[in-house]
């Protein structure tokens, strides 16, 4: 992405000051500057929010199982209808930072010094959308958000074995419940042939969005501090180094998906994703090919605010005096299957790793 010299055209080498160009110019060159911004994080963010929603309550319509009914004779076939599904919510919260100073100072200010003011509003929006996403995922309860215009909103987490009852998983004609969080039952450096945990996440998410031949685009995002006991996996086939030319008799892997972290390798059906973001203990495997597991939630376009990251001026003749950035937006799950969440422990259940609850 470019930054405030790009946008303006001036050579970062330039001491120039924000007076100098115009406080105007330079607050325009901002509001394009952070729309470049929003766009790249919304592609960041793709794999785990599936898109923008206005509302803040939905029912997520599922179909039925069983079989059709024996017919015999003229006798007409019982009614059936699809019934099965269930609600869900998102919270709308308002986030925001400021920047504001006197005249006197902001006539010294460069455009070196907005630049490092900008650096500074997009590392905590990044770290603000991050974590919400985040502790959407790995919150295995259900929350609840007072909405000033609607009241108590529940939202909900991935499936955790509550009384929803989703269609029937692959070898089963029935609906049933489901638990998409899940404890290994063993530690993160116990991981091994015996112990995998990425045969365990492909099967929960493989059993309701069907096992592709030759392998499901599935990734798996774990911390730094398990990677070295999955690369021992026999089954692993790393990511070649692009600086190394592999020799013929070396495997390759091809049609590497675009995901935030770095991908190490596949195992087992399942692109590894080294995600320094994820808590150590802790593994979030998403489907790639199915509805991404979360939402996030905007106002409504009517209202005319805008949405993702806002830079918002007081004084239209000194806009950068008084200048707040703001971003309305809040993060809950929909899909409910798509994602599941795996700790490495044997306290016998599943807990919310220590910041996220």
């Amino acid at each position: 992405m470019a930054g405030i010299f790009g946008i303006l055209g001036l050579s970062d080498t330039e001491r120039v000051f924000a007076n100098t160009v115009g406080q105007q110019v330079v607050y325009d060159g901002i509001v394009r500057l952070v729309e470049q911004y929003n766009a790249e994080l919304n592609a960041a963010m793709a794999v785990f929010v599936e898109e923008e929603t206005e509302n803040f309550k939905e029912r997520y319509k599922l179909p039925g199982g069983g079989r059709l009914q024996r017919r015999g004779g003229y006798a007409p076939s019982a009614a059936v209808k699809a019934y099965g599904g269930y609600d869900v919510a998102y919270p709308l919260e308002d986030f925001g930072a400021q920047l504001a100073d006197s005249d006197v100072a902001m006539a010294y200010m460069t455009l070196q010094d907005i630049q490092r003011h900008l650096d500074t509003i997009f590392i905590q929006n990044t770290n603000t959308v991050r974590f919400e996403m985040l502790k959407a995922l790995l919150n295995n309860g259900q929350d609840t958000f007072v909405d000033p215009l609607h009241g108590s909103l529940s939202i909900e987490p991935l499936a955790n074995g509550d009384t929803v009852t989703y269609p029937p998983v692959l070898g089963s004609e029935s609906e049933a419940t489901d638990n998409h969080y899940l404890e290994s039952g063993y530690a993160a450096s116990a991981i091994s042939d015996t112990n995998n945990p990425y045969i365990t996440v492909r099967d929960e998410l493989e059993e309701h969005f069907g096992a592709t031949q030759g392998g499901s685009n599935i990734a798996a995002f774990i911390n730094p501090a398990e990677v070295p006991e999955t690369e021992d996996l026999t089954d692993f086939d790393p990511l070649n180094d692009r600086f190394v030319i592999p020799g013929s008799q070396t495997a390759q892997l091809t049609g590497l998906p675009g995901l935030p972290g770095r991908i190490v390798g596949r195992t087992n059906g399942v692109w590894v994703v080294e995600w320094r973001w994820v808590p150590a203990n802790y593994l979030i495997a998403v489907h790639l090919d199915a509805p991404a597991p979360l939402k996030r939630r905007v106002d409504p376009a009517d209202t005319g605010l805008a949405r993702g990251l806002t830079l918002v001026a007081r004084d239209e003749n000194y806009p950068l005096e008084s200048a707040h950035y703001r971003n309305r937006f809040g993060m809950g799950c929909g899909n409910r299957l798509s994602a599941v969440v795996l700790e490495f422990g044997t306290g016998g259940t599943y807990s919310i790793p220590s910041g996220y609850s």
